[in-house]
């Protein structure tokens, strides 16, 4: 990542002291995944960067993704809607004029976003008597 990028990043945290610069990395590294995924470069809305952050977090932290967002400061999707937003902002991100924040409400609870693979393959591990 540049130093402006960084600077940049560093500036919106003294602005906006809610999340922690990892939380604006991770945003671009999930971006990075997503379009990956997608192998189309084009417009990533809302919605399709959420699926790509669940996926990336989850594959990055493993059990341990809520837990480190959390860390970061983000507990729900709106939480990345206000840090895409806050990279809009300071011109680090672009946006179409149908992007609004109203589009990372409520799209997945966390628990079960970022645990229920790990608890669906917890219930196979046999414990030793």
């Amino acid at each position: 990542m540049s130093a402006e990028k960084s600077d940049s990043i560093l500036r919106i945290v003294r602005r906006d002291g809610r999340y922690s610069p990892q939380a604006y990395y991770f945003i671009f590294d999930a971006l990075d995944y997503t379009i990956q995924r997608m192998k189309k470069v084009r417009h990533v809305t809302g919605r399709e960067l959420l699926e790509g952050i669940r996926l990336y977090a989850t594959e990055h932290f493993g059990f341990l993704a809520r837990t480190v967002l959390g860390e970061w400061g983000v507990n729900e999707t709106s939480d990345f809607g206000e840090l895409v937003f806050n990279l809009v902002e300071a011109g680090l991100l672009s946006r179409t004029d149908s992007d609004t924040k109203s589009d990372f409400q409520g799209v997945y609870e966390f628990a079960e976003a970022f645990d229920r693979e790990f608890k669906s393959s917890l219930k196979d591990v046999k414990l030793a008597p």
